[in-house]
């Protein structure tokens, strides 16, 4: 079985688009496998639809949809309002951007798979005939863009989906290590400022009911003052034992933050590498463009380092 899903994957397109109805390629070869129809791929066209009944045996029929060309988004940057959709949504991370920030299409890695179409509020992301397939003079060439198209569709869709399943497993443990704190330690959640703040406020009261008792003119007064004292004493006491606590835990805080600001400033350089290439593929600079690549392949090692360095959660070995 998994020889056949490995040989549907290899004939489909990867263009990632979810048309066949299934997330991915690889999900919509498994479901081929398991006897899912072969005509639902319209990137891959009827040349697809009968290499897929070649391998399963099954009779050629007709696409369910027109089989379409390749293509690719292009975003109209002057109305770009910067609002990420379209990143979150592109299966292949081809799309580069930040937050209030124009944000521009790696056409070299576009799929054409126009999932960044329907989340975009302003409308401003056309969909164009890819230029490379416009450009091939014969079959060769097209068949040679179709490869490296699928190629590079696989690599990328993988690379982000391991890197989506990092970040949500580290949140996830983030999440474990708070819920798994001890009770004695969730006052230390604070932080230790406003610990100090809230112990210099009730050490100002202490002192205030001290010299009220001292000019109390009679004892009922001096009794419920004396109640009064006690009780800010106590809290002043319980205070300073969670600034002790927290005192002794932020050697770990520190490194925590530490590794947090590591990861942070990985996907800073991810971005900024990222960035790069999408201007050198606007200048047409070869140079600038694989200098960009390289320095993207430097910056996800890191961002993997990083992701690998953050602890684990309690009760799981590392």
């Amino acid at each position: 079985m998994q020889r056949l899903i490995d040989a549907i994957d290899a004939e489909l397109p990867q263009t990632q688009c979810g048309k066949c109805g299934q997330p991915g390629c690889r999900p919509y070869a498994e479901a081929v496998a398991n006897g899912e129809a072969i005509n639902r791929c319209p990137p891959g066209g009827e040349h697809t639809v009968a290499r897929l009944a070649a391998l399963t045996g099954r009779p050629g029929v007709a696409l369910e949809q027109p089989a379409q060309s390749p293509l690719t988004a292009y975003i109209r940057e002057d109305e770009c309002i910067g609002c990420t959709k379209c990143i979150q949504a592109c299966p292949v991370d081809a799309i580069l951007g930040a937050a209030k920030q124009m944000h521009t299409v790696i056409v070299d890695q576009c799929t054409g798979c126009e999932l960044c179409l329907a989340p975009c509020p302003v409308d401003c992301i056309d969909l164009l005939p890819h230029p490379r397939w416009q450009s091939a003079a014969s079959e060769q060439q097209r068949q040679r863009y179709l490869d490296y198209r699928a190629s590079q569709g696989r690599q990328r869709f993988e690379a982000r989906q391991r890197r989506l399943a990092a970040l949500a497993e580290a949140k996830r443990q983030r999440r474990a290590q708070r819920q798994a704190r001890p009770d004695t330690q969730q006052a230390a959640t604070l932080s230790e400022s406003a610990l100090r703040a809230n112990r210099m406020r009730l050490a100002a009261a202490l002192k205030r009911l001290t010299r009220q008792q001292q000019r109390a003119e009679d004892d009922a007064q001096r009794r419920t003052l004396a109640a009064r004292i006690a009780e800010q004493q106590a809290e002043l006491d319980a205070l300073d034992r969670q600034l002790g606590q927290t005192q002794q835990a932020s050697p770990r805080a520190s490194v925590e933050h530490q590794q947090r600001m590591a990861v942070n400033a990985a996907e800073q350089s991810l971005r900024k590498a990222r960035q790069q290439l999408a201007h050198a593929e606007r200048q047409h600079d070869p140079a600038a463009k694989a200098g960009a690549q390289q320095q993207i392949a430097q910056a996800s090692a890191m961002l993997e380092r990083a992701l690998a360095s953050q602890p684990p959660s309690p009760g799981k070995p590392s």
